[in-house]
């Protein structure tokens, strides 16, 4: 199950959760994530049609975005952001988000 997830189709949404892919999965990691761990969710949004997928690294303040190509059906890796950049979701281009107010204690 995500950290986070946003699903823009309401009709995707029931009473049991989301059904289908969600459009835009965040994972925040811990240092007791596994490597394989890692891989495997990436793997299964991969599969699943997850159009983005951010991986976020507290500890090294640094955050991987990825994008679905729909030609390949692949993830490709859109941006890294650190630190106090700007981060853009690819699929809300006019959001804004400031990774120094994310990252701040």
């Amino acid at each position: 199950q995500p950290d986070l997830c946003v699903v823009c189709d309401p009709e995707k949404l029931t009473t049991q959760g989301c059904n289908g892919a969600p459009d835009w999965i965040i994972e925040v990691l811990s240092p007791g994530n596994s490597k394989r761990e890692v891989q495997l969710k990436y793997q299964l949004y991969q599969e699943n049609g997850v159009s983005e997928y951010w991986l976020v690294y507290p500890y090294e303040q640094s955050v991987y975005q990825f994008v679905l190509n729909p030609e390949t059906d692949k993830y490709q890796l859109q941006a890294m952001y650190a630190e106090d950049d700007i981060a853009i979701p690819y699929l809300f281009p006019d959001l804004n988000i400031d990774l120094a107010d994310v990252f701040a204690e």
